[in-house]
């Protein structure tokens, strides 16, 4: 949708390993909630400066301050990947210590709003825009040469979001055109794009969108799912595909919309069967309620979070080797939930755009002014 005014390979499934029982524990302590927590019932802010989990944002210097980052691929704790605003594509391969930047050549009039990395060395990149503002760039020498993989041509397309099923097979999504969102599907890691039918995909609903936040409005689960955020409706929706992106189902969500403003902004699924969603208003002098929601059956039916989100959320991720974990992030701060999804507490009051995390624990998030961090405990 819509840039937001001015302004992941996503749906991992871990694999419990010997790594993963480390990370596991290391998981246990990050997200322990201190006696304290059960007293008496405190404001966010309270329970944030008190401390209630060992959670904590590590920011890193990107020298950027004018670059807001809402494109994030975290590789591993090490290694990461930021796609912004002025054409600008940033990697870190010592955990933030450094980024060099790799933006592609003559980009600096784009918005790079999503970024999936494969590695430290292969990435690919999707401006957004309307006609030909909507591109991908591929990088296989970790960005000192790209190479401009799709160049939108339709004036009516406005391209959002990206997702990776592996490093071969992945789809971009276009808000609708002729009525039905568009769907672009590549079989050769970003090097070539296809656009693909649209005889199995649902109508729009009038004014309905993606919204370009944080490269979360499209993601996937194992080799064949994806889902795609919608908002700017009557309803706000969540489409499934199980084939790829051939045919799609839509399910309604209880998050707000009924505004241009409004909707999923973010979703984060674990398997095929266990997902968030989060959104909002992101307009910062409109209020969020009941902005996340919770799947146990792939996205057919979402229920609303018991205690949800605090305000405007545009980027959730699980965390790794836990089954109950998550993180929610917006400009205002960030959320934790400890039982899937039903309840969210704010742990950060810190701003940011996107995040994501890695097998090895390595979470990062990114946002306005230059900002980037990666979890610590």
């Amino acid at each position: 949708m819509r840039a937001l005014g001015n302004t992941r390979h996503r749906g991992r499934t871990f694999r419990t390993t010997a790594v993963g029982v480390v990370c596991a524990a290391a998981l246990a302590a990050l997200t322990a909630v201190p006696a304290q927590a059960h007293a008496p019932a405190q404001t966010h802010e309270e329970a944030s400066s008190h401390g209630q989990s060992s959670l904590r944002w590590a920011l890193k210097d990107t020298g950027s301050p004018t670059v807001r980052f809402r494109g994030l691929a975290a590789v591993d704790r090490d290694t990461a990947w930021l796609a912004g605003s002025a054409g600008t594509v940033l990697r870190t391969t010592d955990g933030g210590a450094s980024w060099r930047n790799v933006s592609p050549p003559g980009a600096g009039e784009l918005q790079f709003r999503d970024v999936e990395a494969f590695d430290a060395r292969r990435a690919v990149v999707l401006a957004i825009g309307e006609g030909e503002a909507s591109r991908v760039y591929r990088t296989d020498d970790g960005g000192a040469t790209w190479t401009e993989a799709f160049r939108n041509a339709d004036p009516r397309a406005f391209y959002d979001c990206m997702a990776f099923f592996d490093r071969r097979h992945g789809l971009a999504m276009s808000d609708p055109v002729e009525g039905k969102f568009r769907i672009l599907s590549t079989a050769d890691g970003g090097r070539s794009w296809t656009v693909l039918p649209q005889d199995g995909m649902p109508g729009a609903l009038p004014g309905e969108a993606g919204f370009a936040a944080s490269g979360q409005c499209l993601v996937t689960a194992g080799s064949k799912d994806v889902w795609l955020a919608t908002g700017g409706a009557a309803r706000a929706r969540v489409l499934h595909s199980a084939d790829r992106g051939r045919t799609w189902t839509a399910a309604d969500t209880p998050i707000p919309a009924g505004d241009p403003a409004r909707g999923v902004f973010a979703l984060a699924f674990r398997d095929r069967a266990h997902g968030l969603a989060v959104g909002g208003d992101y307009r910062p002098d409109q209020s969020s309620p009941s902005a996340a929601a919770r799947t146990r059956d792939g996205g057919a039916g979402w229920r609303p979070a018991a205690a949800p989100v605090s305000a405007y959320r545009s980027g959730v991720a699980w965390l790794p080797h836990s089954r109950t974990a998550a993180l929610a992030i917006g400009p205002t701060g960030t959320d934790l939930t400890t039982d899937g999804g039903r309840t969210w507490r704010t742990v950060d009051t810190g701003s940011y755009d996107t995040v994501d995390c890695t097998p090895d624990l390595g979470c990062w998030a990114a946002g306005e002014k230059g900002r980037a961090a990666r979890l610590e405990r």
